[in-house]
C-alpha cells in the first residue's frame, strides 16, 4: 500500500510541474495544504474545492506576501484548464529513464534539504539528469553567476575562482548558459575533487541540452555532476522561467558569487533571490569604465553583496567560522600551488627540454601573446620557467 502512495504521489507531482508554471503561488499553496494526490484532482476538475480549502489558501498566500496574485480558485482552474490534455506524467517519467534520470520529490532521500528554506516556493518536484548520488548540502555549494556576454577578465576571473573552489571540494552550482555560466560549469569539471563537481540548473527541460552550443559541456556536467530542473522534459526555456530557475541557484547554494554582471543582469535576480534567503552575496570588482561590471558594482554600492577576489575569500563567505570547510588533503606543497588556471595551462604548454617560442606557446595554450608573456614572467620568478636562447622551456622548479 505504501508503495502504492509513494508512485501515486510521485506520478502527480509529475503531471503538477506540466500543469502549473514554476513558483505558481495559488498552485503551490494547493498542494501543500491539499497534498499533492488531491491537489492534481482539483486542479483537473476531478474533485471539487471547498470553500474551507480556498479560505486556508487565500490565508497562507497573504502569510507568504503572494495574496495579490491570487484571483480565487475559479481563475486557477481556468488558467490550467488549457493544459490539461497534455498531461501524460508515465509519459515523462519514461522520457527521464531513457535519459538515465529520474525525477525526486521532497520526500525522497536524494532531496536537497536546503530548497525547504524557499518555503512555499519550494519547487514540487526535480528533473535530474546525471548520476544517482547525494547532493551536497548547502554549505558546500557555492553559486557562480554573471553576464552571458562575458569579457576576457570575467572569464580568467571566472576560472580562476570555479578551478579553485572546486580543488578544495565545494560544488560549483550555476545556469548552464553561455558566458559566465560556461566558464564556471567547465572550470569546476577540470578542477572537481568531489564527487558532484558542478550543478547546473536548467530553465527548459532536461531532455533537450540549451543552448545548443553549451551541448557538450552540459553532457560533461551530466557525466561527473548533475543537470537539474524544475519543469518537465520537452518544455522550452522562456524568460519567465529562466527568472524562476535563479531561485533554486541561490536556494541550493551557501553563498551567490556575481563575477561580472550588466545593470540590469539576470544575475542580480539571482542575487537578490539569495539574500531574501538569508544567503551570503559577493561580488567580484571590474574596471569602472567596463559596463559588464556595473551590476556588481551597484552591489556593492547599495551593501547587498562583500567584495571577493579570489576563492579563499567566497570560502570564507561559506563558513565564516571557517568549522564548515573542507580539510586539507594531505600532501607536500607544490610550487605551482595556487598558480591561476591561465598560469597552469601555459605551464602544461611549456616543454620539458628544448625550447619554444612565445608565438607557439600561444597557439598551443589558446592564450593571447601577451597573456603568455606576463605568464611567463610569473612562472620565471617561480623557477618553474626559464629563458634560453630567445626561447622558453620548463624551470626545474616544475620538475
Amino acid at each position: 500500500m505504501k508503495e502504492q502512495t509513494i508512485d501515486a504521489e510521485r506520478l502527480a507531482r509529475a503531471a503538477l510541474s506540466r500543469l502549473m508554471e514554476p513558483q505558481d503561488a495559488a498552485g503551490l499553496a494547493l498542494v501543500q495544504l491539499a497534498g499533492a494526490v488531491d491537489a492534481l484532482g482539483i486542479a483537473t476538475g476531478q474533485l471539487k474545492a471547498g470553500p474551507d480549502l480556498e479560505r486556508e489558501i487565500t490565508g497562507l498566500l497573504a502569510d507568504d506576501g503572494s495574496a495579490t496574485s491570487w484571483a480565487g480558485m475559479a481563475a486557477a482552474l481556468k488558467r490550467w484548464q488549457p493544459r490539461i490534455p497534455d498531461l501524460a506524467p508515465e509519459r515523462d517519467l519514461a522520457t527521464m529513464a531513457r535519459l538515465g534520470g529520474r525525477l525526486i520529490i521532497p520526500s525522497d532521500d536524494l532531496w536537497p534539504g536546503q530548497l525547504a528554506d524557499l518555503g512555499i516556493q519550494e519547487p514540487i518536484c526535480l528533473w535530474w539528469r546525471g548520476q544517482e548520488q547525494p547532493l551536497p548540502a548547502a554549505d558546500t555549494c557555492i553559486a557562480l553567476v554573471g553576464s552571458r556576454d562575458s569579457t576576457s577578465y570575467g572569464a580568467a576571473v571566472t576560472g580562476d575562482l570555479a578551478y579553485s573552489l572546486a580543488q578544495r571540494g565545494f560544488t560549483v552550482v550555476s545556469g548552464g548558459a553561455y558566458g559566465i555560466d560556461a566558464h564556471a560549469h567547465r572550470a569546476a569539471l577540470a578542477g572537481g575533487s568531489g564527487a558532484v563537481p558542478t550543478i547546473a540548473v536548467m530553465a527548459g527541460g532536461v531532455d533537450r541540452f540549451y543552448p545548443s552550443g553549451n551541448e557538450d559541456l552540459l553532457r560533461a556536467v551530466c557525466n561527473q555532476g548533475a543537470v537539474l530542473a524544475e519543469v518537465p522534459p520537452g518544455s522550452a526555456p522562456t524568460r519567465y522561467r529562466f527568472l524562476q530557475r535563479n531561485r533554486l541557484i541561490a536556494a541550493l547554494s551557501a553563498v551567490t558569487v556575481v563575477v561580472e554582471a550588466r545593470w540590469r543582469s539576470g544575475a542580480l535576480n539571482t542575487a537578490h533571490h539569495a539574500e531574501t534567503l538569508g544567503r551570503a552575496v559577493g561580488a567580484v570588482p571590474g574596471s569602472v569604465h567596463s559596463a559588464n561590471s556595473a551590476g556588481c558594482h551597484r552591489l556593492l554600492r547599495d551593501g547587498g553583496a562583500v567584495c571577493v577576489t579570489d576563492a579563499a575569500e567566497v570560502a570564507e563567505l561559506a563558513s565564516p567560522s571557517g568549522a564548515a570547510l573542507p580539510e586539507q588533503r594531505p600532501g607536500r606543497a607544490q610550487v605551482q600551488d595556487g598558480l591561476t588556471l591561465e598560469d597552469l595551462i601555459l605551464l602544461d604548454a611549456l616543454p620539458l627540454r628544448s625550447t619554444t617560442s612565445v608565438e607557439k606557446l600561444s597557439a598551443v595554450a589558446g592564450l593571447g601573446v601577451e597573456s603568455v608573456r606576463a605568464g611567463l614572467g610569473r612562472l620565471g620568478l617561480l623557477g618553474l620557467a626559464v629563458s634560453e636562447r630567445g626561447g622558453w622551456k620548463r624551470g626545474k622548479a616544475s620538475a
